[in-house]
Formats: C-alpha cells, structure tokens, sequence
C-alpha cells in the first residue's frame, strides 16, 4: 500500500482530483514520539491577522483525502492543514495507540510544530470528530474553535451498521464490491454518489489504517468531555446520515455541556456529508468559520 501512496503524491494524471489538490500543497512529515505525523498544508504558514489556522480531521479508515471536494475551496480563505491521523494514512501508528484518547499527545506534539503557542479552528468528521473532542478536552487553550461534521460519540449507538470485511484471497472486482457496499450502508445516501473515483479513495485509505478494533465512537464518550472544552463547537450533519436515523432527538438534544453555537443539517445527505452535499456544506462552514 505504500507504493499506492508514492503514486498519489507523484504519478496521478493532472485530472484526478487528488493530484490537483496535491500540487498545490505542501506536504510536511512532523517527528514526534509517536511517530511520523503527515500532514498537507495549503496556504501561508504565517498567522493569519484575524483568523486562526484551520486544521482538519478526517473520518475513521481514512486520510486527507476525505475532504478531497473541500481543500481547495477552504484554502481560499483559511491558512489550513489537513492531518492524517496518527495509525491511518501515511502516519504513523504510535506504540500501544488503540482509540481516539489515544491519539491526542501525538497530535499536540505535531500543533506545537505547525503553529506553537497558538490556538486552531479544529474540524473533525466522524472519528475525527471524536479525536477533536479528546484533544479539545485535554488541551481546551489550543482550540479557538471546534466544529464537528457527523460525529459519534454522543448517544450509545443500538446497532452498527453491517459493513462487510476482506480477505486475502478477493480479486479486485470483490474488493471494489466490499467498498461500494460499505461506503452504501455508512457514508453515503445514494447510489449515484458512488463512482470509480470514490471507491479508489475508499479502497486506499482503508488498505493503510493501522488503528483497529476501535470502540469508543458506538459511545457518549463526547458527553463526559464536553464540560472541560473552553471553545465555541458548531455541528454539521448530513440528514440521512446512518449513525443517527433512529435517535436524531437523542442526539440533537445533547449540547448542553458546552458551548454549542449553530447546529446544522443538510438536507438529502448521508454521513460524508462534505463529500455528497459539497457546495451546501461549503455554504454552511463558510457561516461557521469564514465569514
């Protein structure tokens, strides 16, 4: 899978969205005692004079690539960098990581790099999401603001969705039906929202995580963290997203913990909310964090 990863950064014909977004990136690998933290950053690595830097989170079995529709379009107005996160991507698992509060020291060491002494705009979807919770909590003076696109962690969830596992011996055409049909049940509300393209960001991202068997996002693990957060949180969601069909007023009733400023929800969408519905999300973190 490394391989697949060299020819990402360097081999991908100039129409792939992927490449685009990389060629005007910087792509910068932090050393921390965790291990090698990757991250890619668009835009000056200066303060900006009125808005903090952006830093992005992606979702479980993923990497930069789950905001492949938004990094341009927020590189417009925000000094950002998309990290991916310790045990998935191109980062490195640190030794005995098992779950998002796992996670936190690595990420602070790779933030005091990036921008020491300074607080960020935080967003997370999903288990990012959940891992912006944990660092919000441990290190609150180092989150301006945390906005959290489809997280979990907020009521039990009753039921998993019912995703389907690979083997050694699928040739690629059951490994491309394994990821339609997970990306069908728990990121996306449509089947035309799924093209070649889609399966092969799913298809990489989940060959290269390292963090298995994680528990803490079927939880309320973000319910007990919530009163140690000194930010301002925003949440964005997708209304068909899986996680929560069955307990949308369990879950939106939840925020009194924090300080809990706008609350979101996009009409017509599934979980990868900024994948399906990009134009309407990028009208709702522009409100968020922009304008």
């Amino acid at each position: 899978m490394k391989e697949s990863l060299q020819m990402l950064a360097h081999d991908l014909p100039m129409n792939d969205p992927r490449a685009r977004a990389l060629s005007r990136a910087q792509k910068i690998t932090l050393k921390t005692t965790g291990g090698d933290l990757v991250c890619h950053h668009w835009g000056a690595l200066s303060a900006h004079p009125t808005l903090a830097p952006l830093v992005l989170l992606h979702g479980g079995s993923g990497s930069w690539t789950h905001w492949i529709r938004n990094v341009l379009y927020l590189s417009q107005h925000r000094d950002m960098v998309a990290i991916d996160l310790p045990g998935m991507g191109e980062s490195a698992l640190p030794p005995l990581a098992r779950d998002a509060d796992d996670l936190s020291a690595t990420l602070l060491e790779g933030l005091d790099q990036l921008f020491p002494h300074q607080a960020v705009d935080l967003m997370g979807f999903s288990f990012g999401a959940l891992t912006g919770g944990f660092l919000a909590a441990v290190a609150p003076e180092r989150v301006a603001r945390l906005v959290l696109v489809g997280t979990p962690g907020l009521v039990p969830r009753q039921e998993a969705p019912r995703l389907r596992g690979l083997s050694v011996n699928m040739g690629h055409e059951e490994v491309l039906a394994v990821m339609h049909h997970n990306l069908r049940v728990m990121m996306l509300a449509h089947d035309e929202s799924i093209d070649p393209f889609t399966l092969e960001i799913q298809r990489t991202n989940v060959g290269m995580d390292r963090l298995r068997k994680r528990r803490l996002a079927s939880g309320d693990a973000l319910l007990g963290l919530m009163p140690k957060w000194r930010c301002e949180v925003h949440s964005v969601w997708g209304s068909l997203d899986t996680l929560y069909l069955n307990s949308r007023r369990a879950t939106f009733d939840v925020w009194a913990g924090c300080r809990h400023r706008s609350e979101t929800v996009i009409d017509n969408a599934g979980h990868w909310v900024m994948y399906e519905a990009t134009s309407e999300f990028h009208e709702a973190i522009h409100r968020i964090l922009i304008a």
